[in-house]
């Protein structure tokens, strides 16, 4: 699912934490016990009742609209009443939150809410129905504790002055990822619909401009998203009002984009988007599509490429005529391998006509974030991989009797799932890609000298090596981060004998 990392102080959720683990989803016995608050008007608690909420709107985009006026300590979602609880730490902030938006409508996927105080003083959540997501909760109020306003819970005078204009300038810091036009087109299109983007490189940083259609729309992204993280400790958006009130773009491409214009040229003797591509982007899904996992790709439009590789197009925009050879080296299996350190992949579909792509569709939308976060732009069989979300659901299966060869695989009941167990400690060992592999699972008489021979045999270097003191873990470190990532691929799972199967992940440490 897109921007779900704007929990805590990350926008495009964790590619950090499973926020949607976070919340406690009510289910029938939610329901009775919260019927909904009918009174417009209640006496103020620090529990606020949203109604109306969209259809698809997730927990996230709801606890962004309380993140500015202070902590949120809890949430319950009432899917099927397009009902919300949102608890933040102190009556006080929830007052704030309330006189705002009462002068400014919220939207949610361009649709007006509505927020009143709540007859209940607190929310009351079983802990045990999901002890993730108490644990995430207890993650990101850490978080919110280094990045709360200086104000406290009150947001500042200036953040809620009326905006003079419906551009934005946005310039990001600490830029470890590299952040996409489509990127931004996601997680701000949640505030309102997004007219123009601009973007350039000006003084070493990264900027955008980035034109709503309603100036309201603007003073809501900016007081939702200023010092947000796009990434986990990464990324950070500083939002400001632009001076000018309306963009000016001639070409649609990886630097600018008209979405009322699809028309338009790219500027770069590359055709213009087609139409019906260019009204696909920043569609939430728990879908990823991988362009270019082979060949040296600089994609222009991300979004609008993988969206037109799942629809079976033959060309991308921006891509290489020569950059396509097909190494047979990369499988749906060392797809299912390498991703499947960031969630339970779930299929994964190579596309027949262009086999250096692929979709690859996770068990919900926070692991797809976390997948895209930790590996988009990493190196695998040399080329860098680009992982972005496609607008697609589901990976269809081939129809029964159609041999595709091979390229089509249901994952769903394998048993190498790292987090179907809930509460497992998978949860808490989340790494980025290193050059450190944890390796657990060794067998006793397994030594030394086998694991270095073994992870050698997969073309890079060891570096160093260190066993845990019972000899059933140990640490590897291989000279470069891809060639770890070779190893993962190549030996996670990999039979040991005495009926152990090695379990190879990322590490943080070093040797």
């Amino acid at each position: 699912r897109g921007s779900d990392e704007l929990l805590s102080g990350s926008v495009l959720n964790s590619p950090n934490s499973n926020m949607s683990s976070m919340v406690v989803t009510a289910n029938g016995n939610d329901n009775k016990k919260f019927k909904g608050d009918d009174k417009m008007d209640g006496a103020p608690s620090r529990v606020l009742h949203i109604r109306k909420l969209p259809g698809e709107v997730t927990e996230t985009e709801v606890i962004a609209l309380g993140l500015p006026f202070g902590k949120v300590t809890n949430i319950l979602m009432l899917k099927g009443k397009n009902q919300a609880f949102l608890e933040l730490a102190t009556e006080e902030a929830a007052i704030t939150m309330v006189n705002y938006y009462s002068a400014v409508t919220p939207h949610l996927r361009n649709q007006p809410i509505y927020i009143q105080y709540s007859n209940h003083k607190e929310l009351k959540t079983d802990n045990t129905l999901n002890q993730r997501a108490q644990a995430v909760l207890q993650a990101v109020t850490a978080v919110q504790a280094t990045n709360a306003p200086i104000s406290g819970t009150t947001v500042s005078e200036s953040a809620v002055t009326p905006a003079q204009s419906p551009v934005l300038r946005i310039i990001i810091d600490n830029m470890y990822y590299p952040v996409t036009l489509d990127v931004l087109h996601q997680i701000f299109s949640k505030f309102g619909a997004v007219l123009k983007i601009i973007t350039f490189t000006k003084n070493n940083q990264f900027q955008a401009l980035l034109q709503y259609g309603d100036p309201v729309n603007a003073q809501q992204a900016k007081l939702a998203l200023d010092g947000q993280n796009i990434y986990n400790a990464c990324c950070t958006l500083r939002i400001d009002f632009s001076k000018l009130v309306n963009l000016n773009v001639k070409y649609n491409n990886d630097k600018s984009r008209d979405y009322t214009r699809p028309d338009l040229p790219s500027g770069d003797g590359q055709p213009a988007l087609d139409p019906a591509i260019a009204a696909a982007f920043a569609k939430e899904t728990s879908l990823l599509a991988v362009p270019g996992a082979l060949s040296p790709l600089a994609i222009p439009n991300a979004a609008a490429a993988a969206a037109a590789a799942a629809a079976g197009r033959v060309g991308m925009p921006g891509v290489s005529a020569g950059g396509n050879t097909v190494l047979l080296m990369v499988t749906p299996q060392s797809l299912f391998t390498l991703f499947g350190v960031y969630g339970d992949v779930q299929r994964v579909k190579i596309l027949y006509n262009k086999k250096d792509s692929a979709l690859i569709q996770m068990a919900d939308g926070n692991q797809s974030q976390l997948a895209m976060s930790h590996l988009n732009g990493q190196k695998m069989y040399g080329k860098i991989i680009r992982v972005t979300l496609s607008k697609h659901q589901t990976v269809q299966l081939p129809r029964e009797g159609l041999d595709d060869q091979g390229l089509t695989k249901d994952f769903g009941n394998s048993p190498l799932h790292r987090f179907k167990k809930p509460g497992s400690k998978n949860f808490q060992n989340i790494f980025p890609p290193s050059a450190t592999l944890h390796l657990s699972n060794i067998p006793p008489s397994v030594a030394e000298e086998d694991l270095r021979t073994l992870f050698a045999n997969t073309g890079g270097t060891v570096k160093a090596f260190k066993f845990f003191q019972d000899h059933k873990m140990a640490l590897l470190q291989m000279s470069t981060v891809e060639e770890a990532i070779q190893a993962l691929i190549d030996l996670h799972n990999y039979n040991l004998g005495e009926n152990h199967h090695l379990r190879v992940s990322f590490s943080k440490s070093t040797i």
